[in-house]
């Protein structure tokens, strides 16, 4: 009996997501040969629909509720500002013909929808999450469909009707933009069989169950950014930017300042303004305390991803003065016997001293070994050594330097990274990309070859393999 039941379940999940596939993919050949106008207006009265003032509120409000995650300044600033800037950063891309010409290799490139997009979606971003996926989703001219965690399900869905609402406004069908409203492991499954491509933001079970669905997947890897603090440094910007990153929406971001390494000349100096900008240094006994609400059994504690500093401590028996925002954990080491190097997801950073930059480029790369190799690292520094030598020597996609990492890495209007919250980490993280992502991968494009104008030449023995043809 139980079974059959089970069976029945399977056929019942198999074709719920069928039937949104079809009224995916039909919303989709609606728009598969609009303009590159009628793309952009989509997109821009997408955003509209969810960035202007009161409906970012309302949003916020609704997922902190929802969530018990993160804050609404946090919540607001995503869904107010990052949405918007996401649209300023893609609106003059064309994604529509002719997309890019190489005049050297004569070579032109045309873009052409991919279908429909499986969207993963995270608990710990789900207000601008789904925005920005779909926009990117629907410039390229294809469908999507959102699977959230149960956990912002309903934030999900509200996030995904005012979205239809616009899309149905500017005269195409609302089924370019679909939510899983009542999310289970099952159909999240399902919809990553059946899509044409996954865009996998969230938990590592969900990224490698991305992998091994048999579609096309775009996957991200694990958090834990490493931040330098250098002797050049602009201490009171350090500090003040460290802070403003590691208690962005509580911490809930992947990006948030994990680790701190200070050169030791300056780290008595930038301990004091770490404590002047909110941070509380957590040592002796209250260290062990604080481990064991932070981890239990070895696992990260969900209930403390994103709280608050007072009640995090409150939870370890800590009694945090008032006007502290974030905690400050000495540390010396790497790996699973110094949990603190690891990722946190809470306003708890790891504090080292180090000599120089190449202790500090060692000591990153240990603590990335453990957690977050491959996704990004930061340096406070006014020296271009400095600076190039940690960005080559570690094993790291992307370098923020004198920016706060967690609004930064994943594109703001202070740099020129592309705006998304989906990271590729490269092969360090396990990922098939390095860079962030965007709608340019959520596209086919078909390269057209002419002749050159003059043929190349392959050159004679002696200038080709001269240099080594007589080592050998």
């Amino acid at each position: 009996m139980a079974k059959a039941q089970e069976i029945q379940e399977g056929n019942e999940v198999q074709q719920e997501i069928a039937a949104m596939l079809a009224r995916a993919r039909a919303a989709q050949a609606a728009i598969e040969h609009y303009t590159q106008e009628q793309v952009d207006e989509l997109i821009t009265a997408m955003v509209w629909s969810v960035a202007r003032e009161d409906v970012s509120e309302k949003i916020a409000h609704h997922t902190v509720e929802e969530t018990q995650l993160g804050n609404y300044d946090g919540k607001f600033l995503k869904i107010h500002r990052k949405t918007r800037a996401t649209l300023v950063d893609i609106i003059n891309d064309k994604s529509v013909g002719v997309i890019e010409e190489d005049p050297v290799r004569n070579i032109i490139k045309i873009a052409k929808p991919v279908g429909v997009i499986a969207a993963l979606s995270p608990s710990t971003n789900p207000e601008a999450t789904p925005v920005i996926k779909a926009i990117s989703a629907v410039k390229g001219r294809n469908a999507i469909i959102i699977a959230p965690h149960p956990r912002a399900k309903l934030t999900n869905k509200m996030i995904c009707d005012y979205m239809r609402e616009a899309i149905v406004a500017m005269g195409a069908p609302a089924d370019l933009v679909q939510s899983i409203d009542v999310p289970s492991l099952d159909k999240t499954n399902e919809l990553m069989r059946q899509c044409d491509r996954i865009l996998a933001t969230g938990g590592e079970a969900m990224v490698t169950a991305a992998y091994s669905s048999g579609t096309p997947a775009l996957g991200v890897g694990a958090g834990n950014a490493v931040i330098t603090v250098d002797d050049t440094a602009d201490l009171n910007d350090a500090a003040e930017k460290i802070r403003i990153s590691k208690t962005l929406d509580l911490a809930a971001s992947c990006s948030s300042d994990n680790s701190v390494l200070v050169f030791e000349s300056v780290y008595d100096a930038f301990l004091e303004k770490l404590k002047h900008e909110g941070g509380y240094v957590i040592e002796g006994e209250d260290k062990q305390k604080l481990q064991s609400v932070i981890w239990v059994d070895g696992q990260l504690n969900p209930n403390i991803v994103a709280q608050h500093a007072t009640t995090i401590a409150g939870r370890a028996g800590i009694d945090l003065p008032e006007g502290k925002q974030f905690l400050i954990v000495p540390e010396v080491g790497a790996g699973p016997e110094h949990p603190f190097s690891g990722e946190k997801l809470t306003v708890t950073m790891a504090l080292y001293k180090v000599k120089d930059i190449d202790e500090a480029i060692e000591m990153t790369n240990r603590i990335q070994a453990y957690q977050g190799q491959g996704h990004s690292c930061g340096i406070y520094s006014n020296s271009d050594d400095n600076i190039l030598k940690l960005a080559m020597a570690t094993r790291t996609s992307r370098v923020m330097v004198n920016q706060p990492q967690a609004p930064s890495n994943s594109g703001n209007l202070w740099n020129g990274m592309r705006q998304t919250f989906s990271l590729g980490c490269g092969s360090w993280g396990g990922n098939s990309i390095n860079h962030n992502i965007t709608w340019r991968d959520l596209i086919n494009e078909t390269w057209v070859s002419r002749p050159l104008a003059q043929n190349k030449v392959i050159p004679s023995d002696e200038e080709l393999f001269g240099k080594v043809m007589n080592r050998f």
